[in-house]
């Protein structure tokens, strides 16, 4: 499978019908989702590893992960509406556990953490929580935050005794999905961070 072949299989899955606005829902792009992908994959933090991913939603990055012969995956989110729709959109793979948690009770170690996780507009430093879990449960990171949380996120990280190994900056577009927006298409600038321990 190559990365244009993985984002087509993404792009086919099933999404969170009502989004949850106190957890910044929103649907991760098939594109972005397979260059998280496709980068973890390359560094060989993807196949054969244990994976979890924080804050799963529809549970496209973790289905990728599994496309991509992951060893095992962890899907983790605190909303129990789409705890069924990760059964449905990953009934095809045996090697995964599925938990209805908040990040903070998941404990089990893991290779590799991907995750989109909200990016603190609703509630500010959303992410930290996220940031704060991988880094006690893992090795390798990768992680979409708003190109704005680089310090931040710089500085969190060199606090925990990690490292920046680069982020790839892109834009990421967000479609209508709650009263309060206005426009149809929204373009967020992002970046998809790649964390490691020291």
């Amino acid at each position: 499978m190559n990365k244009k072949q993985l984002a087509i299989a993404l792009s086919k899955l099933e999404d969170v019908d009502e989004k949850n606005v106190k957890l910044e829902q929103y649907k991760t792009d098939s594109e972005l989702a397979a260059l998280l992908l496709w980068k973890a994959f390359m560094n060989n933090d993807i196949e054969g590893k244990i994976i979890v991913d924080l804050g799963c939603g529809n549970g496209i990055l973790g289905l990728g992960a599994l496309l991509l012969e992951a060893k095992k995956v962890y899907f983790v989110d605190v909303d129990e509406g789409v705890i069924e729709l990760v059964e449905e959109n990953t009934k095809d793979f045996k090697n995964k556990e599925i938990f209805n948690l908040d990040v903070n009770e998941f404990n089990k170690k893991v290779d590799t953490i991907i995750m989109n996780p909200p990016f603190g507009v609703q509630n500010e430093h959303a992410d930290k929580k996220f940031l704060l879990k991988a880094f006690e449960i893992g090795k390798k990171i990768y992680s979409i935050h708003k190109i704005e949380s680089k310090d931040f996120i710089e500085k969190l990280t060199e606090d925990n005794n990690w490292k920046v190994n680069g982020i790839e900056k892109l834009n990421f577009l967000i479609k209508k999905s709650y009263k309060f927006h206005k426009k149809e298409k929204y373009s967020v600038k992002v970046g998809i961070w790649e964390l490691q321990k020291k």
